[in-house]
């Protein structure tokens, strides 16, 4: 990437339409320097994702992504081998050579790359995207440490396999749990938090093509107002994006406590939360 300053780094990713603070340019500027991974944390919604895929279309690399889930294994995250076509290797040789097969079947031609092998293999840099890395269980951060300390990859039947090119690598956590100290260690830390009012709006501005500049306002402002009280589930970044784009789909130029009303649902995944947000904007308006 080997842009110039943090500077450099914030003007590239506006660019691409994702609206960094200071602090996300420096340690993204900082991760390629250093060539060390970046540890995202924060509330679901708010960017950290996107942040890997911008980075990705600044610097021209292809993005690798790793979605990560409970039962998460080897299998599905570094490689495994393509049984059915073993299988009829083993069946076409007549004269079962089984020392020939077994050496032939655990080759090359066998083997199923997944995303973190796929990474390390590729003969050009790219950006891998291991998301929500706090889905798994503890036991299996294992399978990262490798990866992030010395980009290789251990396969039993084949050796060692060292990064062609190094990846520039995103883990994202909505920190759920904690994640290992051996872990974090290996990462530069980012904390992405729900924007303020001001930035927020310059963000729905960026990414909703035709919104006014009133309307984003108080998109902006109604989403801060939100959060601030106790939900199950606070509206994230990408859901006042949404909100945004029904109230112009709507031809709405003025959100009021009716227009609120009939479109908190997408706002709010909660009925619980859409009662409650309704009742205190209510009770606000009628003060």
């Amino acid at each position: 990437m080997e842009f110039d300053s943090p500077q450099a780094v914030m003007d590239a990713l506006t660019a691409a339409d994702y609206l960094p603070d200071e602090r996300i340019a420096q340690v993204v500027f900082l991760a390629d320097r250093l060539d060390k991974p970046v540890l995202v944390e924060g509330p679901a919604g708010v960017g950290k994702t996107e942040l890997a895929k911008a980075v990705a279309a600044i610097t021209g690399r292809s993005l690798i992504r790793l979605q990560c889930y409970e039962g998460l294994d080897d299998a599905k995250a570094l490689y495994e081998w393509n049984y059915k076509k073993q299988l009829l290797r083993i069946q076409s040789d007549v004269d079962h050579d089984w020392d020939s097969i077994s050496h032939d079947i655990f080759s090359e031609e066998f083997l199923l790359t997944r995303p973190l092998l796929e990474a390390i293999r590729s003969p050009e840099p790219v950006v891998l995207l291991i998301d929500e890395v706090d889905r798994v269980e503890v036991e299996t951060e294992a399978l990262l440490l490798e990866i992030l300390s010395d980009f290789q990859v251990s396969i039993p039947e084949l050796g060692t396999m060292h990064a062609i090119t190094q990846p520039m690598v995103f883990l994202t956590s909505n920190n759920t749990r904690e994640l290992s100290e051996a872990l974090k260690r290996r990462c530069l830390f980012l904390h992405i938090d729900y924007p303020d009012a001001k930035r927020e709006k310059e963000i729905l501005s960026a990414r909703v093509p035709g919104l006014s500049d009133h309307l984003a306002n108080q998109v902006a402002k109604v989403a801060r107002s939100i959060r601030g009280l106790d939900l199950k589930k606070a509206p994230s970044v990408s859901e006042t994006i949404d909100w945004a784009r029904t109230l112009l789909a709507l031809s709405v130029e003025d959100v009021d406590e009716v227009v609120l009303g009939d479109t908190l649902h997408v706002l709010l995944k909660y009925q619980t939360d859409i009662e409650k947000t309704a009742k205190e904007f209510t009770s606000s308006a009628q003060a």
